[in-house]
Parts: structure tokens; C-alpha cells; sequence
């Protein structure tokens, strides 16, 4: 079978911005959502206008056009929600890109796809409106899960809709539709489904660590990042 990771490599130079951002040329501010960023609170962790002030106030103190970060990142903000407690053990690890930005922002599709599934996932600390696509390289099949958009882009979507090259076909959300975050993009790419629609775990548990990222490979190609974590 042939290897993702090397196709989407291979494929790299061919694939359209996910975001409006060049990387070589916009300043981009690597995010750090783990312990040791103590400037996070929980007084501001726990209070989503305020966890959106740090955000802007953060980019706009950096000069920054977008804040990026997460993929492997073991995160402690989500003690905010209940969302990632069920269990004996809590999911902390994420397993996506993270792109910070306001609300609003367009998102582009990076290679030619279809509609695999959609759903408003409106719990707190959820993805809220969130799109999966159905990609094929080389007769490989994988997907990528867009979160935390606008509700506006769910609509006039069905299963199967092919989305071109370069459309737009998505925003950033409101905190109201995008599971109560400060507005971003999480992007996760995704091998095997596993028969979830409309959804997918963005973060796991750190024990079940290597399969999860095994199934859901570094975005940071398709981002045209160079860095594999942050």
C-alpha cells in the first residue's frame, strides 16, 4: 500500500492554500497550549471572551498575521470543558493544526475532494460546525476534518458534493458556532474514518498516543509548513 505521509509530500507542490498565508513571507506566531505557557489562566481559560482577548491581544503584540500550533502538543486547556473528562482517563493530546484568526476568515479547500460528512458538533469544547472531505492521491484514500467553522458553512452541503481546488468553502466561526473557542481553523488529517460522521477525535488520550497518530498524520505539508511540531 502506498505510503500518505510520501504522497502528500510528493503531492505538496501542487496543493492551494488552506488559509490565505504564505509561510515563507507572513509573520506567523507559533502557539504554545501546553503547561508551560503560564500566561494562560485558568481565570482566562475559563472565560471564552476573555481566552479570545488573549489571542488577539497575543498576534497583534507579535505583529503576527495568523497564531499557528498543536499538532502532538500535549494541551492542559482542555480542563476548561467536561467535553474531554468522560473516562478514566482524559483526553489531552492534540491532533491537529490549530490556525488562530478572527472570525470570518475564508478557508480554501487544498486539493480537489467531496463532501464526506458535516455536522454542528455544539458541545462546549467541541469542534462546532465542522466539514470532513474525502481526498484521493494515487488511489489512496484519506480524509480532512475542518473545525470550529461558521454554521453558514454547513449549508447547501450533502454527502458526495465535490469541492474543487482553491474554493472557498468555509469560515472561521463565531465562538456561538464553533464550540465556544476563540475564532480558528483546526485541520486534521485523517487515514481511516472508523465509521464516525461529522465528527472525529481531535484529541486523544495520552496512553492511546501512537495509534491516533498514526491515523491522523502532521497536516504541516499541506499547510506548507515545514516544522513538524510546535
Amino acid at each position: 500500500m502506498k505510503n500518505l505521509v510520501q504522497l502528500i509530500e510528493k503531492y505538496r507542490p501542487e496543493f492551494a492554500q488552506v488559509v490565505d498565508f504564505d509561510p515563507a513571507k507572513d509573520q506567523l506566531m507559533d502557539f504554545d497550549l501546553t503547561a508551560n505557557n503560564t500566561a494562560l489562566t485558568s481565570a482566562i481559560l475559563n472565560d471564552t471572551l476573555a481566552f479570545s482577548q488573549w489571542v488577539s491581544h497575543e498576534l497583534s503584540q507579535h505583529g503576527a498575521k495568523y497564531g499557528i500550533g498543536g499538532y502532538n502538543e500535549h494541551r492542559t486547556i482542555y480542563s476548561r470543558s467536561e467535553h474531554f473528562d468522560s473516562g478514566e482517563e482524559p483526553r489531552r493530546l492534540h491532533l491537529g493544526i490549530d490556525i488562530w484568526g478572527p472570525a470570518g476568515t475564508p478557508i480554501y479547500n487544498f486539493y480537489e475532494g467531496k463532501v464526506h460528512s458535516f455536522k454542528f458538533n455544539d458541545n462546549f469544547g467541541d469542534y462546532g460546525a465542522t466539514i470532513i472531505l474525502q481526498y484521493e492521491l494515487e488511489g489512496v484514500t484519506f480524509f480532512a476534518l475542518y473545525g470550529h467553522l461558521s454554521l453558514d458553512s454547513l449549508t447547501g452541503l450533502f454527502p458526495g458534493k465535490p469541492i474543487a481546488s482553491a474554493e472557498q468553502f468555509a469560515t472561521f466561526g463565531i465562538a456561538e458556532e464553533n464550540g465556544h473557542w476563540p475564532p480558528h481553523l483546526h485541520l486534521q488529517l485523517i487515514r481511516d474514518m472508523q465509521g464516525f460522521v461529522g465528527d472525529y477525535p481531535g484529541v486523544c488520550q495520552f496512553s492511546k498516543r501512537p495509534a491516533y497518530l498514526d491515523n491522523c498524520p502532521d497536516p504541516s505539508p499541506v499547510l506548507g509548513l515545514v516544522r513538524n511540531t510546535y
